[in-house]
């Protein structure tokens, strides 16, 4: 599958309006922002372009806009957040699956019940489960939460997934997702309700975002979605008609070749191919 290779987001920036950019291994590495990254989305925004970061982070927008400003990451650099924890958050809010929710993740983002006034219920009690993430992602491996994972099975809870991302990298460190957990549960038999990239709501809920800041609807022909994930970065971009971006140099970066700038097209053809994947573009790094 042909994905024409670029080394400059400028050269492309021209025939889009707006830009809806990944964090994890695009903008960011979980420590720190990515340097030329930031400066790819300045000069976006410089020359009229809009751009919404897109997560698949479990936690509302404001506590990623939190975290960005702790890591450096400036605020002239992006327009707006939206985030997978956000939609999952509101979901809740609004009643859609009762109030019993069992909460499985860190401790930091028990908030997502908290704040909404929402206390997490013992699963004897619960309507449905809702998991951010592992409760100790260094450590444990999915397959260490069966016993849970039989447990709402034979009580038929929902499991409400507030990040989709099997794998995540923080610096060095290769890290299990809630999304891994959620696949397990799905092959177990179990109902499981996904929130942020590649489902369509999260799409739906830019596209509300966007509209608001330009002033008027963007149409899909001028939007660029750039990302590291194959399967949701990517997947997503092609669900709700957008021409995608991928960033090799995030969780695919040793599936195509040595060098690290250059990715070997042969590799590339065929690990696109293997996803079933054909993004318009494709770069090293955002930059």
């Amino acid at each position: 599958m042909n994905s024409r290779i670029i080394t400059e987001l400028s050269e492309i920036s021209d025939a889009y309006d707006a830009l809806f950019c990944d964090l994890w291994g695009c903008y960011h590495n979980g420590i720190e922002p990515y340097k030329a990254a930031v400066e790819a989305c300045i000069a976006f925004r410089r020359k009229g372009g809009h751009v919404i970061l897109l997560t698949n982070a479990p936690r509302p927008s404001q506590y990623v806009q939190e975290f960005l400003d702790r890591i450096g990451a400036p605020r002239e650099s992006y327009d707006a957040i939206t985030s997978s924890g956000g939609a999952c958050q509101a979901a809740i809010e609004a009643g859609e699956f009762g109030q019993g929710i069992h909460y499985i993740g860190p401790a930091r983002d028990v908030q997502m019940l908290t704040d909404i006034g929402l206390e997490p219920s013992p699963v004897a009690d619960a309507d449905a489960v809702l998991i951010t993430g592992f409760c100790d992602d260094r450590y444990q491996h999915p397959d260490d939460y069966a016993p849970e994972i039989a447990e709402w099975k034979r009580r038929g809870l929902p499991l409400l997934c507030a990040n989709p991302d099997i794998i995540v990298d923080r610096g060095d460190e290769r890290l299990w997702c809630a999304g891994a957990v959620a696949d397990l549960y799905q092959h177990a038999g179990g109902k499981v309700v996904y929130f942020g990239k590649p489902h369509a709501p999260i799409y739906e809920r830019c596209f509300t975002m966007l509209k608001e800041i330009a002033g008027a609807p963007v149409p899909h022909e001028r939007i660029l979605v750039a990302g590291d994930g194959i399967a949701t970065d990517v997947a997503g971009g092609r669900v709700a008609g957008l021409d995608t971006l991928f960033v090799t140099g995030g969780l695919a970066a040793t599936d195509l070749g040595p060098d690290p700038e250059n990715p070997d097209p042969a590799k590339l053809a065929r690990f696109l191919s293997e996803h079933g994947e054909s993004p318009r573009y494709t770069i090293r790094r955002l930059r």
